[in-house]
């Protein structure tokens, strides 16, 4: 991946911080219950760490417990974080790391103005493959459509390890590809932001984590219709939303976890296009990654 088109991903994905999406708005809310949330989970959490950004519930499969440190790759607004927050309680520590400042400032804003206040949490401005933590001091990494958009994804699965204590686990919702994209598809920058150019196939992302030394990988197709989001406010397309000048009015939104932005001019119409041409879910999947440190 070019420095261009990291700096595309990081602008785009940083200015939805500001948009003013929301699990206040229907089409947001929508989202998030299509891919696992519930409607108790979201009224139970600030209304604007939900941007309907979500390819999955990590949170639902993590099993967290009482007193557990997890950390959360691409945390956005704190969607993830603020939800784990409440099943690791006060004795235990739930931690988003995201690279651009307006979703750390974003998510820092929802965790002061909850209530009951949040004492559990924290936000850090970082690369997920360059965390600011210490070695083996985290039970579990979760993660939403982020860990796709990394460009050198064996580093995070590296990184992750280093942070995992010792029987720590891995439980992250993402996007993997069946099979290789067309030409056209892998090679346009709004595929790469639509989250979907950047994917890597299944059995290359479970190798990868062996490679990182984990064991009891699983990569496993959810089933999950990747155009779900065409369904729901006339939305189109994984990641990146676009919106009207009614900033309420939602035309497009996606699934890459809490790092999204508005599209820059051309790009959505470009990716709208592509996913008309081809579909997705001939060729990608949101998949369920388990995995564990021995």
């Amino acid at each position: 991946m070019t420095n261009e088109n990291t700096a595309a991903i990081k602008s785009n994905y940083g200015a939805v911080a500001t948009s003013g999406l929301s699990s206040e708005h229907a089409g947001v809310k929508a989202i998030a219950e299509a891919f696992g949330y519930s409607a108790a989970e979201l009224s139970s959490i600030p209304a604007g760490a939900n941007m309907g950004l979500s390819c999955g519930n990590p949170t639902a499969t993590a099993n967290l417990r009482a007193g557990e440190v997890v950390v959360d790759l691409g945390c956005g607004g704190g969607l993830d974080v603020f939800l784990a927050a409440a099943k690791v309680g006060p004795t235990g520590k739930a931690i988003g790391i995201d690279m651009t400042q307006q979703m750390i400032d974003l998510a820092n804003k929802n965790a002061a103005g909850s209530n009951p206040p949040l004492t559990n949490v924290e936000f850090h401005l970082a690369t997920i493959d360059a965390m600011p933590l210490d070695d083996n001091s985290v039970d579990c990494v979760i993660s939403n459509c982020v860990i796709n958009l990394a460009d050198d994804k064996g580093a995070v699965f590296q990184e992750i390890a280093r942070v995992l204590k010792s029987g720590g686990r891995v439980a992250v919702s993402d996007i993997a590809l069946k099979k290789p994209l067309p030409e056209e598809l892998a090679g346009d920058i709004s595929a790469l932001v639509g989250c979907i150019g950047g994917a890597i196939p299944i059995a290359d992302y479970r190798q990868g984590l062996l490679d990182a030394g984990f064991a009891a990988v699983e990569v496993v197709d959810d089933q999950a219709d990747l155009n779900a989001y065409a369904s729901v406010d006339n939305q189109a397309g994984c990641c990146s939303p676009t919106m009207s000048d009614d900033p309420l009015a939602i035309i497009d939104a996606g699934c890459c976890g809490g790092n999204e932005a508005p599209l820059e001019p051309g790009i959505h119409q470009r990716l709208t296009e592509l996913l008309k041409k081809y579909d997705i879910n001939e060729y990608a999947a949101s998949v369920k990654v388990y995995a564990v440190k021995p």
